[in-house]
């Protein structure tokens, strides 16, 4: 069955793509949730006029997500927590703190769009996370929990 996503998709494809998938898959979950539509011969031309006409914008959202994936290479984020004397955290620290704390060093990425390497963090020292900021433009990076 094929279909054309509307959202990105985690390990099936980004939004504008053309996929095929399970016809169960489609009609079941992506369909009614909208995150795609059926890939009927009009919407197919649809779809390829709307394609011809962000061609020219990605190419400049892709400048952009390599711009910025340069500028955080070898940027360190740091992110004050409580901490009992044994260097274990309260709670945990999750995508939520990690956004909020690259937007306090300028930065502006989604939280939806990071990933934690070893998550969950309970504990205060230094961890890597990644950074999917455009279609094939990850940018890996680190950052030290310190307590407060």
């Amino acid at each position: 069955m094929e279909i054309i996503l509307k959202k990105n998709v985690d390990k099936l494809g980004y939004a504008n793509e053309l996929v095929t998938v399970k016809p169960g898959y489609g009609r079941n979950f992506l369909i009614p949730q909208g995150y795609a539509v059926l890939a009927t011969p009009s919407a197919k031309k649809a779809h390829a006029e709307i394609m011809r006409q962000k061609s020219h914008k990605e190419a400049k959202m892709l400048a952009e997500a390599q711009e910025l994936a340069t500028k955080i290479e070898g940027l360190t984020i740091t992110i004050a927590t409580k901490a009992g004397e044994n260097g274990k955290i309260f709670g945990s620290v999750s995508t939520v703190q990690l956004a909020e704390a690259i937007r306090k060093a300028g930065f502006e990425i989604d939280r939806k769009s990071l990933k934690i390497k070893d998550e969950p963090i309970r504990e205060i020292g230094t961890f890597e996370a990644e950074a999917n900021l455009y279609k094939g433009v990850k940018q890996a990076f680190k950052f030290e929990v310190v307590s407060e």
